[in-house]
């Protein structure tokens, strides 16, 4: 059964207003508007919407006011160039990323540039996150920490882990309601719970999944509410880890999970995890045990309904040069490693998106370029 849970912030008293989440209509609308640019298969489904296989990814960066306006008018040229799949967390650059993205879909949405049903609008929640800058000193982030967090009673010290990470469904629900004040949006489309694994250092896996559980209520919470329109999480070791090995994320048992809370019915709808040439577990490696059965976690994230999307196609720039002479015969029509490594990343089998974190309009055209029409399919 699940649990109310209620909090103060405004915007969760918001009634839900037509338009103001991603639809299957509106992101069908958009892949038609831009379908002719592209590849056949750029556009692709997931979690109930049509979504660029090439997603906006906000990860990188400063937190100054410099790359503030560079991510905000990057954003804006991707959408305008048919990139509807767009990524942040509420940790990225002390919040700064969740402001730049909202700031740009409101002048997106205010120059009827495209309207917001056609934008899937993803964040996570799980570490502490920074307000507009880096604390100077170690003592300077445990009184940060103290007054904004364990002061106030968003989160108890006994729940965060690792001096920074949290399950608490209240912390949690603290995120989301900053996240959606942050964007500036009545509902964000999908919400990860943000390196779950990252609990396993100090809990035993038993603890982990109930309180992945327990966030789960609170989620599926939401969801009923209009803050978010799904949920997922955002794994960057747990599922490349096999099941024998220390920091290993069970699927199933995430999924088992969502099931307890939400029923059949529950939102639980997407996971988020690395997929590059160099970082290649997520295809070839069996890590996952679905129904008693081996299989890699892009098998299972199938098999178990769930949309998979790719992250550090380009491992954080490592990869856009120097790429074996086997890649370029492999792609023949691209010009750069950048596109290879995007193009390999794009077609592994049952990915929906891989986010590519872009600041300069240049780097979304030549990245986008991996896809075009006559280019990689």
């Amino acid at each position: 059964m699940r649990k109310s849970l209620r909090t103060d912030n405004p915007l969760t008293t918001m009634k839900d207003a037509p338009d103001s989440r991603a639809s299957a209509e509106g992101t069908a609308r958009y892949a038609q508007r831009f379908a002719s640019r592209f590849a056949a298969d750029f556009y692709r489904a997931g979690a109930g919407a049509t979504v660029s296989s090439i997603g906006f990814g906000t990860y990188l960066g400063a937190s100054d006011d410099a790359d503030d306006a560079a991510y905000s008018a990057a954003i804006r040229h991707a959408i305008a160039s048919g990139v509807n799949l767009l990524d942040t967390a509420i940790n990225y650059r002390c919040q700064r990323s969740e402001r730049a993205l909202g700031a740009a879909i409101q002048a997106v949405l205010g120059a009827d540039e495209a309207r917001r049903d056609e934008l899937v609008v993803c964040t996570k929640g799980g570490y502490i996150p920074l307000d507009d800058c880096p604390p100077p000193t170690r003592a300077d982030y445990q009184a940060y920490v103290q007054r904004e967090f364990i002061a106030p009673e968003i989160v108890h010290p006994s729940e965060i882990v690792g001096g920074g990470h949290s399950l608490a469904p209240r912390f949690i629900r603290y995120c989301v309601a900053k996240s959606r004040q942050n964007l500036g949006l009545r509902t964000i489309d999908l919400y990860y719970v943000h390196n779950p694994e990252q609990q396993l250092g100090s809990v035993e896996s038993g603890e982990l999944y109930a309180r992945l559980e327990s966030v789960f209520a609170m989620l599926e919470d939401a969801a009923d509410r209009g803050e978010i329109g799904g949920y997922g999480v955002a794994t960057w070791d747990g599922l490349r880890t096999p099941p024998n090995e220390p920091g290993h994320l069970s699927l199933e048992r995430v999924v088992a999970a969502a099931r307890q809370v939400g029923g059949a019915t529950h939102r639980l709808s997407a996971v988020q995890l690395p997929i590059n040439l160099a970082m290649s577990e997520a295809v070839r490696s069996p890590t996952q045990i679905v129904g008693n059965r081996q299989m890699t976690a892009l098998e299972a994230a199938s098999e178990l309904g769930l949309m998979a999307v790719g992250s550090a196609p380009l491992m954080q720039a490592r990869l856009t040069s120097g790429l074996p002479p086997a890649l370029v015969e492999a792609f023949p029509a691209l010009q750069t490693d950048a596109q290879r490594a995007l193009a390999f990343a794009r077609a592994v089998a049952g990915v929906s998106s891989v986010l590519v974190g872009m600041r300069q309009t240049g780097h979304i055209d030549e990245n986008l370029d991996a896809a075009r029409v006559g280019g990689a399919s």
